[in-house]
């Protein structure tokens, strides 16, 4: 029997693993933000879309298939079913949402759009309540009109400032998080089978392929020749924006859970609305900083109550 009460204080090596968790959590929620903000500069040497993501997942590719094989070691190998299942998964989930994703930033700042995406949550919930008939408590509701509201006043003034771009940008970026919905709500099952990094790694390498495919079937070999810093970009986004923070927010949760790491996943668009101030020049206004506020406390309402 422990000498030590249930009710005293956590110990020094807890509270040590404690803060080592937060720091991984926002160290990972900042790395995952940076990925509008080297898209946004790529964007600036003349590449579109289609090449851009060909080359973040064609270096991306070794990192997803090394995850795969990691988490795999051991483990029942995959049947049909399995492999359609994870075919699936990496189109909507990955491959879809990772285009949408990039195509939107070609016409909206890097802020809105991570402001966009941060919404996932709440479109999970919605997307329970109207297949499935899943309860939404009022806090929820509350959250999500909260949140909402505040990317309706980010957007108005990006309606100000970028035109009607703000709309096929931003109706882009909300494809993107629909997609990335669906993959969440249909994984449940697939994540018991495989476990959640094996099906990240397999679902992940089937979009790389995707997009590889797609580049392919889009565009003349001629256009894989770009500026050198487009390279390194991809290579940045690839490993610091793309594997590292996987690694970083699964140590976070297996230190303080993931409760505590989604809401220190707060710091993530905060993040990206400084470093593009910083790196973008994107104007760093009242309104896209109170709609931030907004969006922000929105989900941390909606997400105390899911936590309840």
């Amino acid at each position: 029997m422990s000498s030590r009460p249930p009710d005293s204080p956590p110990s020094a090596s807890a509270r040590r693993a404690h803060r080592a968790g937060l720091a991984l959590a926002a160290l990972g929620a900042i790395a995952f933000s940076g990925k509008a903000i080297i898209v946004k500069l790529a964007y600036r040497h003349g590449v579109d879309a289609v090449t851009l993501l060909m080359y973040r997942m064609l270096f991306a590719l070794p990192l997803f298939l090394a995850i795969a094989w990691w988490f795999g070691r051991g483990r029942a190998a995959l049947g049909r079913g399995d492999w359609w299942g994870v075919a699936g998964l990496g189109f909507t989930g990955y491959y879809l949402a990772s285009f949408l994703d990039f195509a939107g930033l070609a016409y909206i700042s890097a802020s809105l759009e991570r402001l966009i995406l941060y919404l996932n949550p709440t479109l999970v919930v919605l997307s329970g309540w109207l297949l499935f008939g899943r309860r939404v408590g009022a806090r929820q509701w509350l959250g999500m009109a909260i949140s909402y509201a505040g990317i309706a006043l980010v957007f108005g003034h990006e309606m100000d400032t970028q035109g009607s771009q703000a709309w096929l940008g931003s109706l882009l970026v909300l494809g993107s998080t629909v997609s990335y919905t669906v993959y969440l709500v249909s994984s449940g099952r697939m994540v018991e089978r495989l476990g959640s990094l094996r099906l990240v790694g397999l679902a992940s390498t089937v979009a790389c392929l995707l997009c590889l495919a797609q580049f392919l079937a889009l565009r003349p070999m001629s256009a894989a020749a770009v500026a050198p810093e487009v390279l390194w970009l991809s290579v940045a986004n690839a490993t610091l924006c793309t594997a590292v923070p996987v690694v970083l927010v699964m140590m976070a949760i297996e230190r303080i859970g993931p409760g505590a790491t989604a809401q220190t996943g707060l710091v993530g668009p905060v993040a990206t609305i400084l470093l593009g101030a910083l790196l973008l020049g994107e104007p760093l206004t009242a309104w896209s900083v109170g709609g931030s506020l907004l969006v922000l406390a929105g989900i941390l309402v909606f997400s105390r109550r899911r936590a309840q």
